[in-house]
């Protein structure tokens, strides 16, 4: 009694709300019928998806490696050269290497992530479902019945394993594992959106084996890869029943992981309710770390979803997000895509949000991955561009390994340059010197090594790559390729050297600063039009609606082109964002809006933003938040009205509204920069900034009524906010130094030590 009477206590102590609210809870009054529709579980390893399928309660089980990774077939030939796809173009004889390079991914079924199985219980005599809940706050999905069953579910945050738990059941229990339909007549092929049927993979059915009250599935798929799914089960009062279910996966050459049937009999060590407490205690750690509070319910309660399936897809020691993450389709099919890791645009989206949410340690996932796979990128840079450095693939499989695809991003020179963004953030967001000295600088050095040697000074004197493209424009055919840098190109080499110079500076290389400014250097200016608007290439205006803003790189994510640095700049980004808007979405995706959210509030744009984010959330997503790319509202957003799911759309939306609410990418930190003219109470905790900042802050009635800012490793910090100065307290350890901008918005100047707090605050009475 006392062990049960400590845990509940835990139970109500860790249950406490840390900025998200019951409001931003999913709620049904009927399981979904569908899998794109079901409530979302995961710990970045194991994800399930919680619906009905037909008179049973179904739970999708997926598992982050499962993967066949077999070679692209006809991917790898003598043909496979940088040299010989620029030789092509520049003879205008493109359909070979369309032919070699292109249509495999789309005809081929593998290499490509597989689903795991499902888990059934029959529910044909339970009666009506009377309602749904996902507890975001503690990652449990609650589900009750008519005839007073409840289910309660949840997976594991830390450990590899699933739990669910039924009360007040009546009659049989018969849990069910099924199996993915590897076998049967192929009636879908080379669909790589919608997805080939999964019996083109041509694995042996695998099998299923019951021992007592327990259930192994084990299949076999290519090159000896095998995957095994355990669920075993529990009476412990009348009518009460836990269980718990787990996947495991083997590579050959690999490290052996435990195999998911001792995974489970290790769990029932413990029982349901003790290993809820450590559960919810990572996910209350992991809402800690920071909160937002806008007027708008339906753009906060969308951020929070988002923040809760980045907190379910993204962990240190699994695999990143790839295109589904943890939630692989379940409809008999590969996932659309191949649910593969897009480096063009997909996977860098996904990670936006980790830097100013404060949730590094997420983000490192995404890194670590990167990392492990080096050698296999350092591999695929000497085959295929004959060179030193670092290339990574624009599409790859769960090892780094290229998959082909559209080859002006599957392929692009570039696409290392926009993943050593990433480096770079997570250093100036961490100040973490030993990540600096051991990862960022190396990757981004590499990758500096790379584009100096593939480009070379053209008659013109300016430094340019041999054919250059920008991602999805012109598709994959032969028009795709410019003679000169397209905007996209340009602004990653620019924004390559340009961090390798600072890093570089930063660890005292100076020699080596020296010499990536000169490279700099020799690059040109952006192609843009007499009316100041960013353009594909010199030679290819923005004139046409399309979802993949490549050619605005540099003003987001990049910042290269920064509304700080005055007038010229700010026509840039209003008349590009402007012509953007005047086109039309008729070509965008719902990532489409998220993005473009991030670039309004770069623009200061608060209702702008805004505006977008509400579209993305009410158009694009369906019930349970999950981005389907298309309008599902069919009203105009898109004429792509389709409903394939990935993630990134998801998590740029985050970002953007933490774009709206805080900014410290041109050097200082600006306080709430783009926020609407009709939000007047806003608040956040401890978002993160460049420099290694927490920040709290609260506006009421419209007015900015307090800052404080903790800084994490020392450093000067610099403040702009709309705090009038005569109205603006500062209580800090040194002196501040407070002056007002030609913009007449205040600047604090603070230089601060480890640990030391800034407070400003309105005296405005």
């Amino acid at each position: 009694m006392k062990k049960i009477i400590s845990v509940l206590i835990s139970i109500l102590c860790l249950n406490i709300s840390f900025g998200q609210t019951s409001r931003h809870d999913l709620h049904f009054d009927t399981l979904a019928k569908q899998w794109d529709e079901a409530i979302p579980l995961g710990n970045g390893m194991l994800g399930a998806l919680v619906w009905q399928k037909g008179y049973n309660l179904r739970f999708s089980l997926d598992r982050a490696d499962l993967w066949d990774m077999r070679p692209m077939k006809g991917l790898h030939r003598k043909e496979f050269k940088y040299q010989w796809v620029i030789d092509h173009v520049k003879s205008k004889d493109y359909s070979p290497v369309q032919k070699y390079f292109d249509e495999p991914y789309d005809k081929e079924p593998a290499p490509t992530r597989i689903p795991g199985g499902a888990l059934e219980f029959n529910i044909h005599n339970w009666g009506k479902v009377q309602s749904v809940h996902l507890y975001i706050n503690n990652a449990l999905c609650e589900v009750k019945w008519a005839n007073g069953t409840t289910l309660k579910t949840f997976v594991h945050a830390t450990e590899p394993v699933g739990w669910f738990k039924f009360e007040n059941l009546k009659g049989m229990f018969e849990p069910q594992l099924m199996m993915p339909r590897y076998q049967g007549v192929v009636k879908t092929s080379g669909d790589p959106v919608g997805g080939d049927d999964l019996s083109r993979l041509g694995y042996v059915q695998g099998t299923i084996k019951r021992n007592g009250n327990s259930i192994t599935y084990k299949q076999q798929g290519w090159g000896g890869f095998t995957y095994e799914i355990n669920v075993r089960w529990r009476k412990i009062s009348p009518g009460v029943i836990e269980g718990a279910w787990s996947i495991s996966s083997q590579y050959p050459g690999k490290k052996i992981n435990t195999p998911a049937s001792i995974v489970t009999q290790t769990a029932f060590q413990k029982h349901y309710s003790d290993t809820y407490v450590s559960h919810i205690r990572w996910w209350r750690n992991f809402w800690n770390k920071s909160a937002v509070h806008v007027p708008d319910t339906l753009i906060e309660k969308q951020y929070y979803l988002e923040q809760y399936k980045f907190g379910s897809a993204s962990r240190q020691g699994a695999p990143p997000i790839s295109l589904q993450a943890v939630w692989t389709a379940d409809n008999g099919r590969i996932p659309p895509w191949k649910g593969d890791y897009h480096h063009d645009l997909n996977t860098q989206l996904s990670y936006w949000p980790c830097y100013s949410g404060n949730h590094l340690q997420e983000g490192l996932a995404y890194l670590d991955h990167l990392d492990a796979n080096k050698a296999n990128y350092k591999r695929y840079t000497k085959m295929y561009f004959g060179k030193e450095g670092l290339a990574v693939p624009g599409v790859t499989t769960l090892d780094g390994t290229e998959m082909g695809g559209w080859i002006q991003y599957s392929l692009s020179p570039t696409v290392s340059s926009w993943l050593a963004q990433h480096y770079y953030l997570q250093w100036r967001y961490s100040m973490d010197k030993n990540f600096l000295k051991s990862r960022a600088y190396p990757w981004i050095k590499d990758v500096a090594v790379f584009l100096e040697s593939i480009t070379s000074k053209g008659d013109d004197g300016l430094r340019k790559l041999p054919i250059s493209s920008s991602p999805e424009i012109n598709d994959n055919d032969l028009s795709a390729w410019f003679p000169q840098n397209t905007n996209y190109d340009l602004s990653l080499m620019k924004s390559t050297f340009k961090m390798a110079a600072e890093l570089a500076d930063e660890l005292g290389l100076k020699n080596e600063a020296t010499h990536w400014r000169r490279i700099l250097s020799e690059f040109g200016d952006f192609a843009i039009t007499s009316n100041y608007e960013l353009k594909f290439a010199p030679t290819m205006p923005y004139n046409q609606s399309h979802r993949h803003f490549s050619h605005m790189m540099a003003i987001h994510p990049l910042g290269l082109i920064k509304w700080e640095d005055g007038l010229q700049s700010q026509c840039i980004i209003k008349n590009s964002i402007h012509l953007l808007d005047s086109i039309g979405p008729d070509e965008w995706c719902g990532y489409s809006y998220s993005w473009l959210a991030n670039m309004k509030a770069r623009a200061k744009d608060g209702d702008g933003a805004a505006k977008d984010l509400r579209i993305f959330a009410k158009a694009f997503c369906s019930i349970n938040s999950f981005h389907l790319n298309g309008d599902q509202t069919k009203s105009g957003y898109s004429k792509f009205q389709y409903r394939p799911f990935t993630l990134e759309g998801n998590f740029a939306f985050a970002a953007g509204l933490q774009e709206m609410l805080i900014q410290s990418y041109a050097g200082f930190i600006e306080i709430m920069p783009a926020v609407p003219s009709d939000w007047k109470d806003i608040s956040f905790e401890n978002l993160r900034t460049e420099g290694a900042f927490l920040v709290s802050a609260s506006k009421k009635n419209g007015i900015t009524a307090f800052i404080k800012i903790r800084s994490e490793k020392g450093g000067k910090c610099i403040v702009k906010t709309v705090i009038p100065v005569k109205q603006l307290k500062v209580q800090s350890k040194s002196s501040p130094k407070i002056t007002q901008g030609q913009d007449g918005k205040t600047l604090v100047e603070v230089e601060t030590k480890p640990g030391d707090v800034i407070s400003i605050v309105n005296n405005q009475n």
